[in-house]
């Protein structure tokens, strides 16, 4: 927030020298005018003089009424307003005003804005509308918005569904779901392809209540089965059953997301079918696929691992690394068989690994991991190495730390140096250990003199 505050501050100061306000600021993002409107202020402040109306001469009109809209002064805003109303450009800066503190300021914008706001003039003042609608006097323009495009003819409102701004299409397909202006088919296309997670929710949701004729299933079915988003997909699964095809629920057991798999399990079990049965056939067979072989342990039993042990060696990383995990939601996780796969070549296969391995991190052996430490290993194995040794706490865990201060690779060096300083003496720290009292020696330029005091203190070294 602070530095879109700057960049409006920025803005405003390259307006007063004669840029072009479309040149000083993007007009086509929401956020760089309420940064204008705040970097007035701030620069005007700044330099403690009122900016007069009429004496920037090097500047365009357009600009000039920007400044005079966002300025300090409340009748000073209230009296450009008028004004600015005339200048589409300068349309986002009534809205900003209509959610003004000084109610004058306020009434009058809202009373303009109420006067110009059309359907084109919503469609593209939508973005700041909404932008300023969360603020504390904001709700009157989200209103005026709302009235606006409810009357709207349904394909001027195209443009909304489509928008780049998150927040309008949420916004947009609300106001369809609500008018009913898009069919089941339309919603469910929506909510296959929309890369938000709100919106494939409300238009997938809203696709599968609006069917109301046996034909309409197969226009919300298919795009929804075939979309990339889990969330679509898993309504689509669960609309099956409505649908009178629980049948096709078996194809998503695989899936490669948890909660497609769960809504499958359930539109099979409400058919009558046991899913646990065909999970064992499937991880027993040559095709095994990774989504069957963690469904197995999500629904089956401790005794299933036998059928995971085997897959540990499988050829596809996928299904080794979805092995690994559901051995470690079935709770069998073997430290010993585990161990092995930390230096896997698939870094999904070694971070599943080291996923099973934390809570026996204390019992493995540490030269073996401060070997996968070396610079020479893949940085997923260095990665899961230190992961463990961090987790294992105490010296161990601060000798790892320290031995990375220095690594070429940031975001390990990074990682480390924040284990340093939240690093404190554990259980099995040998108390006064001069070990530890050089590793905090080497890592003293990341704690201030009273912090390190403290950490040799609490380790009973002299400070």
């Amino acid at each position: 927030m602070d530095d879109d505050f700057r960049s409006g501050e920025t803005a405003a100061v390259r307006v007063t020298r004669g840029v072009p306000l479309a040149e000083a600021l993007d007009t086509g993002d929401p956020g760089a005018w309420t940064a204008f409107d705040v970097g007035v202020r701030q620069m005007l402040q700044y330099r403690r003089a009122p900016l007069p109306a009429h004496d920037l001469p090097a500047i365009d009109t357009e600009a000039r009424l920007a400044l005079a809209v966002c300025h300090p002064d409340g009748r000073r805003r209230e009296a450009a307003l008028d004004e600015a109303v005339a200048h589409p450009v300068l349309l986002p800066l009534l809205v900003v005003r209509a959610g003004d503190w000084v109610a004058p300021v306020r009434e009058r914008a809202r009373r303009l804005l109420g006067e110009v706001l059309d359907v084109r003039a919503a469609v593209h003042l939508a973005p700041v509308i909404l932008r300023v609608g969360r603020r504390e006097r904001g709700a009157f323009g989200i209103g005026l918005l709302e009235g606006v495009l409810r009357r709207a003819p349904r394909e001027r409102l195209l443009p909304l569904h489509t928008h780049t701004d998150r927040i309008v299409r949420r916004f947009a397909f609300r106001l369809a779901v609500e008018g009913a202006l898009l069919s089941p088919g339309e919603l469910a296309r929506r909510a296959s392809w929309d890369g938000d997670t709100v919106v494939q929710t409300l238009c997938a949701d809203a696709a599968v209540a609006a069917v109301t004729g046996e034909g309409d299933w197969d226009e919300v079915l298919e795009p929804l089965l075939a979309a990339r988003s889990p969330r679509a997909r898993a309504a689509g699964v669960t609309a099956l059953r409505r649908a009178g095809r629980p049948g096709r629920a078996v194809e998503f057991l695989a899936d490669r997301s948890a909660v497609v798999r769960a809504c499958a399990r359930y539109v099979v079990r409400r058919h009558g079918t046991d899913p646990l049965p065909w999970y064992r056939e499937r991880c027993a067979g040559p095709a095994v696929e990774p989504g069957a072989v963690i469904g197995l342990a999500e629904c089956g039993e401790r005794a299933d691992a036998e059928l995971l042990w085997p897959l540990l060696a499988h050829p596809v990383p996928g299904v080794r690394a979805r092995a690994v995990a559901g051995l470690r939601t079935l709770d069998v996780a073997d430290r010993a068989r585990l161990s092995p796969l930390l230096d896997d070549p698939a870094p999904g296969v070694v971070r599943e690994t080291a996923a099973a391995l934390l809570p026996s991190a204390g019992t493995l052996p540490e030269g073996a991991l401060l070997t996968r430490l070396g610079a020479g290993r893949p940085r997923h194995v260095r990665v899961a190495a230190f992961r463990l040794l961090d987790a294992r706490g105490g010296t161990a865990a601060l000798r790892a730390a320290v031995a990375l201060l220095d690594d070429p690779d940031a975001k390990l060096r990074a990682w480390a140096g924040q284990s340093v300083q939240r690093w404190h003496p554990g259980a099995g720290t040998r108390s006064g250990d001069p070990e530890v009292g050089a590793l905090l020696d080497r890592a003293r330029h990341l704690f201030s003199e009273h912090v390190l005091k403290r950490r040799k203190w609490e380790a009973g070294l002299p400070a």
